[in-house]
């Protein structure tokens, strides 16, 4: 205790001379490091009992709270009041969860606003208040062993996490006491890891199955600079899948052989899962796992020997859900699986030799292996945080966007402001404009999908500019900014350009996209693509439309003495028949018999201009006296 005292004093000493290094973490579903840079090279910081590893997992007592291996062994005795994988609940709603709910041996629930909570003892917890515990934890790990005051800090995230996940990341880094300089992509993280950002250039591919999500990155880097050209994944898919994989398999087992269900008790539920995991382990590295669990109470005994064989044929389906992202990455960068240099893989279940022979099968690469998987992501987070401190000056890293953003238009169609795989940070400004004549207000809808209308698309937040000045429609000017900055995080702002008014919104969804979401915004741009521009066409010849509908009613009325009564009969037909052609939803239609009200009315036009340039050459002649 009294070394740990004099640490600490040393720490608040030396902190006035000496200030403290930006740490990089990794804060992972099953594990988290905290990692820095010193002398030149990256280290892990590794606890002198408990290695580098800090489980995470947070587990609550009467005698308090417990971070770490110490939570971790409380898995089987305090079931209820341990959560681990709480980087899965990050930035999501219930309704995301539902399913793996039943192999939670603690209770989650969703309060108003879709926020997910986790009840421990008499309180329940968010999600980033739990991430915020481990975070503390690394914290006061790099603390002591650097025995100076951390406060600044680089952390990693999966490179599909999107709005909500990044931002709820960040929320846990500031309750923990962090300020969070930068949130990186961990593939992005790896290939820093591996220093091959030496090479002069080069194209990459990252393959990160880590314990709760799936990521897959191409980059290409030349001259120094680290660029994403594609990046896919799935925020809900990793080693938690094989482990519920086999943990369902033990259940079935021994529900058959033994006749006793243990679903439904959390701490027997635990003690398979806990089984489970270890059979996994030992079958990334030998032929045959032993699987042995007795109940004397309950005459229950089971033994059995699971191969490496009968063991990937039940995890195959899991394993090959990673190939399609893979091969979308490819397809969105326009490369073929021979133009990847270099192939790495990160994330403790790429130890599996399925995973490996896959992923060589696929990349036609022998994937790099050297680094421990489970610590490169920690040590890519050290390296850029040496990048921002100047320590690292002749690199550039450059991420990308997963979805596109964009905004709903009138009619309902989406118009994308910044497309998927766009360089990070950047900013998008476009001009948009009113449809009814004076308008005063415009509301801004913010979208996050690929598909052509509003509706397909996720709703990320809206806001409402007023005080726009009323005038005709399509006279005001909007100017709306989408702005991302290098964590990831999307801001709009919108602005008047004659009076001056301005509204804006940082986008904090309550929860984020599921896996199947993501998937379905994907699949379903391809899948759609020729259906989703037949719809988008017929918003934009509506549109059209109904705003010379409107400008052809208001000549008819303005202009009334300046045309004969046949004219006036003409245009009142074309306008009839542009009405009855918006009725049938057909866009060459539409189109057409727009085209012959603009035909009829352009000699009613060309009267009202020339009445108008007559009236204010009049004026002028009257001022000059």
């Amino acid at each position: 205790m009294a070394d740990g005292v004099i640490l600490q004093m040393a720490a608040e000493r030396g902190g006035q001379q000496q200030a403290a290094p930006i740490v990089g973490i990794d804060l992972g579903t099953t594990n988290s490091l905290v990692a820095v840079m010193r002398g030149g090279k990256t280290e892990v910081l590794a606890d002198p009992h408990s290695g580098p590893l800090v489980p995470s997992v947070i587990s609550y007592s009467p005698a308090g709270w417990v971070v770490g291996l110490a939570a971790k062994n409380q898995r089987v005795m305090n079931a209820t009041n341990t959560v681990y994988s709480v980087k899965r609940f990050m930035g999501r709603g219930l309704e995301d969860l539902r399913e793996e709910l039943r192999y939670l041996p603690f209770a989650v629930a969703e309060e108003p606003g879709n926020v997910v909570r986790i009840k421990l003892g008499e309180r329940s917890y968010t999600p980033p208040e739990l991430s915020a515990m481990v975070l503390r934890e690394l914290k006061r790990r790099a603390e002591r062993l650097l025995g100076l005051n951390v406060a600044r800090a680089v952390i990693t995230v999966p490179a599909y996490f999107n709005d909500a996940q990044r931002q709820a990341t960040k929320d846990a880094g500031r309750l923990a006491g962090l300020e969070v300089m930068r949130i990186v992509n961990e593939p992005t993280a790896a290939a820093l890891a591996y220093g091959l950002h030496e090479r002069k250039e080069g194209t990459i591919a990252v393959y990160d199955l880590g314990g709760g999500t799936f990521d897959i990155s191409i980059l290409k880097l030349k001259d120094g600079i680290f660029e994403v050209l594609a990046t896919n994944g799935d925020t809900h898919l990793g080693g938690d899948d094989i482990d519920q994989e086999l943990t369902k398999y033990l259940l079935d087992e021994i529900r058959t052989i033994c006749h006793a269900d243990l679903r439904h008790d959390p701490e027997r539920l635990q003690q398979i899962r806990i089984l489970a995991e270890a059979a996994k382990c030992e079958l990334s590295s030998r032929d045959v796992a032993h699987i042995h669990y007795e109940l004397p109470e309950q005459r229950i005994r089971y033994d059995i020997e699971l191969t490496r064989r009968d063991f990937e044929h039940r995890i195959r389906h899991i394993v090959e859900r990673t190939l399609g992202p893979c091969r979308q990455a490819l397809a969105d960068a326009g490369l073929t699986p021979a133009a990847i240099d270099e192939v790495v893989l990160v994330g403790g279940s790429t130890r599996i030799p399925m995973v490996r022979r896959l992923v060589q099968d696929l990349f036609q690469r022998v994937p790099h292996t050297e680094l421990n998987p489970e610590e490169v992501v920690a040590l890519g987070a050290a390296v850029q945080a040496s990048i921002l401190e100047g320590g690292v000056s002749d690199m550039l890293l450059l991420d990308v966007t997963p979805l596109s953003l964009g905004m709903e238009t009138f009619g309902g169609a989406m118009e994308k402001l910044i497309q998927r795989n766009t360089t990070i940070p950047t900013s998008v400004t476009e001009m948009f404009t009113t449809f009814v004549d004076g308008q005063t207000s415009v509301d801004i809808h913010i979208l996050q999908g690929e598909r052509e209308l509003a509706g397909d698309n996720r709703s990320l937040g809206r806001f409402s500019l007023k005080g726009i000045g009323a005038m005709p429609a399509g006279m005001p000017r909007v100017a709306v900014t989408f702005t991302i900055d290098a964590n990831g995080i999307l801001s709009v702002r919108a602005k008047d350009q004659i009076s001056g008014k301005e509204q804006g919104i940082e986008i904090k969804p309550s929860y984020g996209l599921t896996e199947e979401e993501v998937e379905r915004m994907l699949l379903e741009s391809i899948e759609f693509a020729e259906e989703d521009v037949t719809a988008r066409l017929l918003v934009s010849v509506r549109n059209e439309a109904e705003t010379v509908l409107r400008a052809t009613e208001k000549a008819l009325v303005e202009g009334a003495e300046l045309i004969e009564a046949e004219e006036r009969a003409a245009i009142e037909g074309a306008a009839a028949a542009l009405r009855q052609a918006l009725e049938a939803s057909q866009p060459a239609l539409i189109r057409q018999r727009t085209q012959e009200l603009n035909t009829a009315t352009y000699h009613l036009a060309a009267l009202l201009m020339d009445r108008a340039v007559q009236t204010a050459l009049k004026d002028k002649s009257i001022d000059s006296i």
